[in-house]
């Protein structure tokens, strides 16, 4: 059997980037069943209500949803429960120590496969305001116009 190689997105959580200043981030390892991995396989997955939490010094994934897998049986597994995820001791102990003193929380950015494993990608994030998000979509805007112009002048329009 051949092994996979490089990295295949499988969803990817685009308003979590909106929403939240993200100030670290970390990839982690998932523990799954296998009619997960086949849903996983077949590009099925949300992260949009997902979150993490440290609990007993272990990090679990929550709200993450998983489809059940079409041809499954009696085993397939729940669409919504809870994922443990794989963390070296040390990164572990830094989200704890950096979650509990300043207020941050952990949102899953994107779930994928990397050299055939899943892995899902956590952002250490700061809540926005409604005022930093319509100076990010502004800034945003004021960037792509001056490209654009930089653009026309290079091509000799205007």
């Amino acid at each position: 059997m051949v092994k996979e190689q490089g990295r295949k997105l499988v969803a990817q959580n685009k308003k979590a980037r909106h929403d939240y200043h993200i100030e670290d981030t970390y990839e982690a390892g998932m523990v799954l069943m296998g009619t997960e991995v086949k849903s996983l396989r077949a590009g099925r997955a949300s992260l949009v209500d997902g979150f993490a939490e440290v609990h007993d010094g272990e990090v679990w994934l929550h709200g993450v949803h998983i489809p059940e897998y079409t041809q499954g049986t009696w085993t397939n597994h729940a669409a919504r429960r809870k994922r443990k995820l794989l963390l070296n001791r040390h990164e572990i102990d830094k989200i704890e120590s950096r979650v509990n003193e300043r207020g941050l929380t952990l949102v899953p950015l994107s779930l994928y496969f990397k050299d055939g494993r899943a892995k899902v990608e956590l952002g250490l994030a700061k809540g926005k305001k409604t005022w930093d998000k319509r100076h990010a979509l502004a800034e945003r805007q004021a960037n792509r116009e001056k490209e654009q112009e930089i653009g026309r002048r290079l091509k000799g329009i205007r």
